[in-house]
């Protein structure tokens, strides 16, 4: 499957409030990288941010060195559109991010919700935590949330993982030192609930 095509197939035919995973506000994720940085002149990386509203309220809590990274186009372009003229104060990438190079440690800190559980083949989640190896600065700050252990099997017609956080942590190893892990319940725009997994580390 070509997961690029996949991707960009979803969000040019759902609307951005018809993805199960939709919140009008990341307020779980924006707490922990407000607590994790005040700086606001720290560097983060959004992964998997496509359409969501999380780089929205960053800019409007004064963080200034942004990046976006997801595998749609399409999704990147709704959300530079929506930011208007803010769009060109944010760094958008579009790429897998288990393929792109992060040749050095450029960021304070990685956030990932809800893309790490797509990662079913252990080769895929090797790649991407060599990514964030790579990418995030000695002594930075990882935020990923998954599906809880009693999440759903499948999201957008693919299957999923899920974890607890003793096992979401195991897939990161020695290098990621787990400061806080805790679970929410996200209610679907369908009227169906999920459980999310938030495991917040720093990098050794």
């Amino acid at each position: 499957m070509n997961l690029g095509s996949y991707w960009e197939s979803i969000y040019r035919t759902k609307a951005a409030d018809a993805v199960s995973w939709y919140r009008p506000h990341l307020d779980r994720s924006l707490s922990l990288i407000e607590s994790a940085l005040p700086l606001r002149s720290a560097a983060i990386i959004d992964v998997g941010g496509g359409e969501s509203t999380l780089v929205d309220d960053l800019l409007a809590g004064g963080y200034q060195n942004l990046t976006v990274l997801d595998i749609s186009h399409v999704a990147l372009a709704v959300t530079r559109a929506r930011l208007g003229g803010a769009a060109g104060s944010v760094r958008w990438i579009c790429a897998d991010v288990t393929r792109f190079p992060l040749a050095q440690p450029a960021y304070d800190l990685w956030h990932d919700r809800a893309v790490f559980h797509f990662l079913t083949e252990p080769q895929q989640r090797y790649d991407y935590i060599r990514a964030v190896q790579s990418g995030v600065r000695p002594g930075g700050h990882v935020i990923v949330s998954t599906f809880g252990s009693q999440g759903p099997n499948q999201c957008s017609g693919l299957d999923v993982m899920r974890y607890d956080a003793e096992g979401l942590h195991g897939e990161f190893g020695d290098r990621f030192r787990l400061i806080e892990s805790s679970t929410e319940m996200h209610r679907t725009p369908f009227g169906t609930m999920q459980q999310f997994l938030y495991c917040y580390c720093r990098m050794a």
